[in-house]
């Protein structure tokens, strides 16, 4: 009898497990931020003026127009105008699956891009735009400029903007695997570019390289850092480096880019 009751006490007794606290789960979607710096070891580009020709005095109403093909920020040798820009790891690939497309993306509208021509200059130089965001023109200045670009898959527009006018672009961006590169036909010095994306993982960088990408999905994937000089890496950077993304912020090192005009 005092053998069962000990047998049953024992019965009783709850067991004792030792269990691992859960693991948190990784940030399925990621802040990116980074910057693109101009090597140490390299002189950095110089701006000059740029020689207008006759009959521009006009332009010259603020002081010299200087060179924008590469512009590095002396005090941090940042530099403005990267497009920075994710692909899938896969190199034969562009698109991204609809699970790594961030489900607020759907509520996104296209929006209207304004390129300016304040002064015998196009602000912003290098922009990225979305398929299906439109592109306007102002022209703010006290004289005619012109807006000229040739593209593969959007159409070819020359278009004079008068003083103080505007001009829209009548159809929507459409998908763009290469830069598009406008120009003023009146002042032949001005020009810029445009980037169309069918993703929201891009970014442009500011005047002191930086960048940021937000809501980019967790994972192992490939950037891009494109300028006007160039890709990183040279033609195979085209297809991007591998980069692993974690989050929910991701702090990347500066990266070198050599965007030096040939």
């Amino acid at each position: 009898m005092r053998l069962w009751s000990f047998v049953l006490c024992c019965a009783l007794i709850p067991t004792i497990v030792q269990s691992e606290e859960p693991k948190p789960t990784p940030a399925q979607w990621v802040t990116i931020k980074g910057r693109i710096v101009f090597p140490e070891n390299k002189p950095i580009p110089k701006r000059l003026p740029l020689n207008l020709g006759a009959n521009n005095g006009a332009c010259l109403a603020n002081g010299a127009i200087l060179d924008e093909t590469a512009i590095v920020n002396p005090k941090n040798r940042g530099i403005k105008n990267v497009v920075v820009f994710l692909r899938p790891l896969n190199p034969q690939t562009k698109e991204f699956t609809k699970g790594e497309i961030h489900p607020d993306d759907a509520k996104r509208k296209p929006a209207e891009l304004t390129i300016t021509q304040p002064c015998c200059m196009f602000v912003d130089r290098v922009l990225a735009a979305r398929v299906g965001d439109t592109i306007v023109v102002n022209n703010p200045a006290a004289m005619v400029h012109n807006f000229f670009w040739a593209s593969g898959e959007n159409a070819e527009y020359n278009a004079n903007i008068p003083a103080k006018g505007l001009w829209k672009m009548p159809k929507p961006l459409v998908a763009e695997s290469t830069p598009i590169q406008y120009k003023c036909t009146v002042h032949p010095w001005m020009t810029g570019y445009v980037r169309i994306f069918d993703h929201p993982y891009y970014a442009v960088t500011d005047e002191d390289g930086n960048f940021v990408i937000k809501n980019a999905p967790a994972g192992q994937f490939r950037i891009v850092y494109w300028h006007e000089t160039g890709v990183r890496g040279g033609k195979d950077g085209r297809f991007g480096e591998p980069i692993a993304i974690a989050g929910p912020t991701m702090e990347m090192k500066p990266v070198d880019f050599d965007v030096t005009p040939k």
